[in-house]
């Protein structure tokens, strides 16, 4: 991310290159386009995102050719943190709790999963 700038949340559409720069390395924006599936985006939307991206200071590219191959320059563990810790602030009045329970409620999250986490919750107070 460039200097100086306040750190911002991906648009959908950001996200989806994001995660495609993240899971499969670098790529020419035709390869972006490829690993789309139906309907996909046009060539220029892709190309327009991806440059936002690279404004942005998320992405980064390399000249192969005559070609730009982009790549990510943020890390997708910040962007997880950062996303998480907006919704629970905005959708769940700042409380892990409500956001676990919502989940809970609604059959996102089994009884099995909440006691894997609170096994982790444990072990790691155990260590500290």
């Amino acid at each position: 991310m460039k200097a100086g700038r306040k750190r911002q949340v991906l648009t959908e559409k950001e996200s989806v290159i994001m995660n495609m720069l993240w899971s499969r390395g670098p790529l020419f924006v035709r390869e972006m386009l490829e690993a789309y599936s139906e309907p996909r985006p046009h060539f220029n939307t892709v190309a327009t995102t991806v440059r936002i991206l690279e404004e942005k200071g998320y992405v980064a590219h390399e000249v192969l050719g005559g070609s730009h191959r982009f790549y990510a320059v943020a890390d997708k563990n910040d962007f997880r943190d950062r996303s998480l810790a907006e919704v629970i602030r905005n959708y769940f009045d700042n409380s892990y709790k409500s956001a676990v329970s919502a989940l809970a409620e609604e059959e996102k999250i089994s009884v099995d999963e909440l006691r894997e986490i609170i096994e982790i919750i444990e072990n790691r107070n155990r260590k500290s």
